[in-house]
């Protein structure tokens, strides 16, 4: 489970700095025309910040495997991942194609990443002292 969570740590910080960047630089030129690219850009910065922040939350997870029972740990990053993708993903659908029905899906995206980090703080919790 360490091995593929540090992997999904990876992918996803991977993927979060390239969409900021993308984001940062090529995102604005190609959103320029609109009236509403502010308000576009900031949902993109949105979804990759919270996107590497819970990459990282990944990695976290991956270096907690031998303190923290794995039930609460494959919970906590199964949500984190769904989190990821409803909650970062819709935001950046909803960028680059300002179909702003998709932010129904983003607040399941975040309650997705709270679940993960209750998960996480539970299994901490439960955790043998040392």
């Amino acid at each position: 489970m360490q091995r593929l969570l540090l992997l999904a740590c990876a992918a996803n910080g991977f993927l979060a700095v390239a969409l900021g960047a993308f984001g940062a630089h090529g995102l604005k030129t190609r959103l320029a025309d609109l009236p509403d690219v502010a308000r576009r850009l900031a949902w993109w910065d949105t979804a990759s910040h919270y996107h590497l922040i819970h990459a990282l939350a990944l990695g976290l997870i991956a270096l907690a495997c031998d303190r923290v029972s794995q039930h609460w740990l494959r919970r906590a990053s199964i949500a984190m991942l769904i989190g990821i993708v409803l909650f970062s993903g819709s935001l950046y659908a909803m960028t680059l194609t300002g179909v702003t029905a998709l932010g129904a899906v983003t607040p399941l995206g975040g309650l997705g990443l709270l679940a993960g980090w209750l998960f996480l703080g539970w299994g901490a919790w439960r955790a043998p002292r040392a």
